[in-house]
This record gives structure tokens, C-alpha cells and sequence, in this order.
């Protein structure tokens, strides 16, 4: 298996010897307005040209439909005939931007030698909840390849936990980002939620994403390793990519 970090939440996974892309936002840098009046988003370029990016793209996986998650310039360069699986309530919006291969994943497809398993996830708290909607996390398992859970856009939360504990994951990854919106709380896993994942489940790899992309984001690169080398979480569990960088897992850690 293999990670390959753009930016933000966009990922290129190599997994059953096949190519699919995670969220794409495909934008350039500050071409989308602030959240917070701090700066225009995205904050940092893509560290790859977009062609490059959706270049041997087999299908896409949609954790939920926010701009930042799949954007314009998305939808405009990737092949309408191509799969994207997506969470059911946002395959309608989804076949409305001309895509013809919407497969919605209610709870488990297996396509391509893979199970690809949909499950819930929580983007905030409170007030929050209502204007963010419904998003969703998935879980990636194929013969010799390490199970991949990746959460999405969702907080620390019981159902997080209940996912770790029945699907056993060795990878995992989260949104670290600690982005707030209106309520002033996080709407993603900040510092302190990551570092209670990672204490939950000593066995998996967690690689920490969505960092340093946009602006409202609370939470660092920097800031989230110091917290957790104070906590005692070591570089090992804790892998936390920058843009452009491809992590490669094989299957002894199935």
C-alpha cells in the first residue's frame, strides 16, 4: 500500500495494485476565499502539477462534497466515465456534475479485489453539526495489503473508536488539522483528540493529514509532533507527512 500525501485531504492510494484519488481539491493556492480572514485558501500550492495528479486515477473515493474536499477544478478534470465512490446521500449532487460511474457505498462494496466499507463519521460538535452535514470515513481491506481506515473529516468520537476496535486497522488516518467553524470548536481532530486516538490503539500507524492547508486550522505540523512527543507518542505511530510525500506500508504489517 502506498500514501502519497498532495495536500489538504487529497491522497493517491496505491492499493490492490490499484490507483484511486481521496478527495480531490485540485485548486491553486489562495484561489478560494478565507474562512477566517486570515488568508484566501488553499493556503500552499499542490506540490504536483493537477494532470500529474489525476494521471492513472482508477476511481475516487468522496468522504463528503465540502469544497475543500472536491473541488471545481476536480470535477472539470477528471474522466466523467471514472467510479467515485461516495457516501449515498451525495451521489445525486455528485451525477449532477456530468459523472456517469456514482457508486454509493451504504455500507460495503468490494470492487477490484478490495472491500471498501463506509462508516460514520461526526464533523464537530454541537451547533456545528447541522451546517456541516453528514460525512463519512472508509475502510480499505484486500488480501495481503494492510487495512486502511481512513477517518475523513469526523472528530474523536465513540463510533471512531467502535470502527478501530472491530476492524483492527493497522493504518490510519486522520484529519489533525483541529479546524474550527462558527462554534469555536474543532470540527476535525486537533492535537488532543489525535493523541487519544493514537493512545487507543497502540497497534496501528496513524499518519496525520489536512495540516497547514487552510486557514481556519488550528493545529500545525510542528505543533502537533511536540504534542505529541510530550505525550509520549512516538514517531513511529505517529507519521505526519508533508505535502508531496509518499509513504509506502507492505503487507507484513497486515
Amino acid at each position: 500500500m502506498e500514501i502519497h500525501l498532495l495536500r489538504n485531504a487529497t491522497m493517491r492510494l496505491r492499493y490492490a495494485q490499484h490507483t484511486l484519488l481521496a478527495d480531490p481539491d485540485l485548486a491553486p493556492r489562495h484561489a478560494r476565499d478565507s474562512f477566517t480572514g486570515r488568508s484566501r485558501n488553499p493556503l500552499v500550492d499542490l506540490p504536483l502539477a493537477k494532470e500529474a495528479i489525476v494521471e492513472g486515477i482508477e476511481a475516487v473515493l468522496l468522504s463528503h462534497l465540502h469544497a475543500d474536499h472536491f473541488d471545481a477544478e476536480a470535477q472539470q478534470l477528471l474522466p466523467k466515465d471514472i467510479p467515485i465512490f461516495c457516501q449515498p446521500v451525495d451521489a445525486e449532487r455528485i451525477q449532477g456534475y456530468g459523472f456517469r460511474t456514482v457508486i454509493p457505498v451504504d455500507h460495503v462494496v468490494n470492487w477490484q479485489g478490495m472491500r471498501i466499507t463506509r462508516v460514520a463519521g461526526q464533523h464537530g460538535f454541537g451547533a456545528d453539526l447541522a451546517s456541516m452535514g453528514q460525512v463519512s470515513g472508509f475502510v480499505l481491506a484486500a488480501a495481503l495489503e494492510p487495512t486502511l481506515y481512513w477517518v475523513g473529516d469526523s472528530v474523536w468520537y465513540p463510533e471512531v473508536a467502535t470502527t478501530i476496535e472491530k476492524f483492527q486497522p493497522n493504518v490510519i488516518v486522520t484529519h489533525s488539522s483541529g479546524a474550527i467553524w462558527e462554534a469555536g470548536t474543532p470540527i476535525v481532530m486537533d492535537a488532543e483528540q489525535t493523541i487519544m486516538l493514537c493512545q487507543a490503539t497502540t497497534a496501528s500507524t496513524v499518519v496525520a493529514i489536512h495540516l497547514d492547508s487552510l486557514d481556519h486550522g488550528q493545529v500545525s505540523r510542528t505543533e502537533l509532533r511536540m504534542a505529541a512527543k510530550a505525550a509520549g507518542i512516538s514517531e513511529a505511530q505517529l507519521l505526519i507527512p508533508n505535502d508531496g510525500e509518499l509513504l509506502r506500508f507492505d503487507d507484513s504489517s497486515a
